[in-house]
């Protein structure tokens, strides 16, 4: 278990560059939970970013899933938004199940509908807004 701690929008960065330190050379799958607005999406952005995806970076609220492309790696990373799937069929309609199977790594917002699917070594990453705003992200296996 690991915890990061982001004081302000000012240390995202830094934060998703040791978090990327930490967790990504030993991990694929992150399953986000958070409440509404906790900064899931402006997070995983600021990991793509780190990571070195240059395109635009947006919430997959509709299309459910993005693909991105890191420079110059030429890794593929997914960036999934499960929030409208209501149950794990639609899941299975989008072939979540090739994405895990992939290699890639895979940012999932919202996994709930998800978790029978998910992989073992699926990482659990718990964000919390803090009284004071800023915010603590704790880290985890799913499945223990």
């Amino acid at each position: 278990m690991a915890q990061y701690h982001i004081p302000n929008t000012g240390c995202l960065q830094e934060v998703a560059a040791a978090f990327a330190r930490h967790e990504l050379p030993e991990h694929k799958i992150f399953a986000f939970y958070a409440p509404m607005g906790t900064g899931k999406t402006t997070f995983i952005k600021a990991l793509c970013e780190h990571l070195g995806v240059t395109d635009v970076i947006n919430s997959p609220t509709f299309s459910i899933i993005n693909e991105y492309q890191a420079e110059p790696s030429g890794e593929l990373l997914y960036h999934f938004d499960c929030y409208r799937l209501e149950k794990v069929e639609d899941a299975l309609n989008l072939g979540v199940e090739d994405y895990f199977e992939s290699g890639c790594r895979c940012f999932i917002e919202w996994p709930e509908v998800l978790e029978d699917l998910l992989p073992a070594d699926t990482v659990a990453v718990k964000m919390e807004e803090q009284p004071d705003g800023s915010r603590i992200i704790t880290t985890m296996p799913l499945f223990e």
